[in-house]
């Protein structure tokens, strides 16, 4: 450690030598304060983000291919291309079109999604996430694509199933077992979904075979599911799709799928979307809202430093006569330098020590405990924690680099301070 090692350490004390020096103390905790509220805010931002991610991909795919038009009848050609693409975990087609779902006189606007019972847990989560009732049901047996020309779906014939959010089934008063009534309001105009036709808005009974809950408002409240062929029968499109979803074994690699599969269909009508694409806006948000907590807070840290600024000043004040002293025994500037280096390191390694433990402390109550939120303004209903060791590594990276810099200016003036200068009596 050397003579400014042990010197700075008697530095650090009060003049009783017996405990630490106020000023020191409080300089301390500003930067503890500091970084552990950096570091929880880090913390929850982390683990919002991850949080969306996961419910967005419980009920997303990784990748979507659509094609421009309303005849993608080629789509199982296609699922056969991507499924031989390098990465694709699963492949599975499906229907999406906004209805009015009702049940007596409970009425909700929803996205219907017709998927495919067999293949549904190949590229979705929602399995997991059903808390009633399965996907039993949801098929009816014997069913198949429709044939070309055939009619559309009618109440005749067994009643198919339909899955529904949690939110939205105690909105609408709805248990499995339950019927409810699928009316498409857009059946009365044309493909092009403008010009006015003959044909009246059209309505099928569906029975309710399970309850899913997401854990997150917009598809808890949204999102219905119904079998494949049903949803194309009662759309009148044929064996057409909408797209094919698509996940793969790494998320990341999601957009290099995208592009590659994009190139294999050759472009032209068909165009690919990643999940990151697809909820673009919702994940700039968050990482915009990390990137200015973490600089609202740096500065936080920032101000803090400015305590060990003040202690190094005051205490370069009041040690001029010993640094004059050492100085005429001998000690180099760098020597002087060190001591006080010394003084301010220690400063900001005890408060980042302080700030990381209690940081951690409030993270893990947080997240064991939890915080509840509300769902209507946060989408989900408890504040998510994501405890991980390389966020808390940089909180103690940028609050020591702060610290560092702040020990600096003090540090050099009292190397440059003159023996003559400290000795001579005011």
């Amino acid at each position: 450690m050397g003579y400014p090692g042990f010197i700075g350490s008697r530095y650090l004390r009060s003049r009783k030598k017996s405990s630490i020096s106020a000023i020191t103390i409080i300089a301390i905790i500003g930067v503890a304060l500091g970084v552990a509220a950096l570091s929880v805010v880090i913390a929850i931002s982390s683990g919002f983000e991850e949080e969306f991610t996961a419910k967005v991909l419980g009920v997303n795919a990784h990748v979507l291919v659509m094609k421009y038009g309303v005849d993608f009848t080629e789509y199982r050609q296609v699922m056969k291309t991507a499924k031989e693409v390098r990465g694709v975990k699963g492949v599975a087609p499906f229907i999406i079109q906004e209805m009015m779902l009702s049940k007596g006189d409970r009425t909700a606007g929803v996205l219907l999604k017709g998927v495919d019972p067999e293949l549904l847990g190949e590229v979705l989560d929602l399995p997991r996430h059903i808390v009633k009732g399965g996907l039993a049901g949801l098929r009816v047996p014997g069913s198949g694509p429709p044939r070309p020309g055939a009619p559309a779906a009618s109440e005749k014939g067994p009643m198919p199933g339909i899955i529904l959010g949690q939110t939205l089934a105690e909105n609408l008063n709805a248990k499995v077992g339950d019927t409810v009534q699928v009316t498409t309001p857009l059946i009365g105009l044309d493909v092009i979904g403008w010009s006015p036709s003959d044909d009246t808005p059209r309505s099928l009974s569906f029975k309710v075979v399970g309850i899913f809950y997401a854990g997150f408002l917009e598809y808890d409240t949204k999102l219905v599911y119904v079998d494949l062929y049903q949803a194309q029968r009662f759309f009148d499109h044929g064996d057409s799709v909408i797209g094919v979803e698509i996940t793969l074994h790494d998320i990341n690699q999601a957009k290099d799928v995208s592009a590659r599969l994009r190139g294999l269909l050759g472009g032209g009508p068909y165009h690919t979307v990643d999940w990151q694409l697809l909820n673009e806006p919702l994940f700039t948000a968050l990482k915009m809202q990390k990137v200015v907590l973490t600089i609202v807070l740096a500065v936080i840290i920032g101000v803090a430093a400015f305590n060990i600024i003040a202690t190094l000043v005051m205490m370069v004040f009041d040690k001029r006569r010993e640094i004059a002293i050492l100085k005429s025994m001998g000690a180099s500037h760098r020597g002087i330098l060190s001591i006080f280096m010394y003084v301010g390191t220690v400063v900001g390694l005890a408060g980042i020590t302080i700030g990381l433990a209690l940081g951690f402390g409030v993270c893990l109550l947080l997240s064991e405990v939890g915080w509840p939120l509300d769902p209507k303004v946060y989408l989900i209903d408890h504040l998510p924690v994501r405890l991980a060791a390389l966020d808390f590594v940089a909180c103690a990276g940028v609050a020591f680099l702060i610290c560092l810099l702040a020990t600096i200016w003090p540090s050099m003036s009292a190397s440059r301070l003159k023996p003559v200068d400290g000795l001579r009596q005011d």
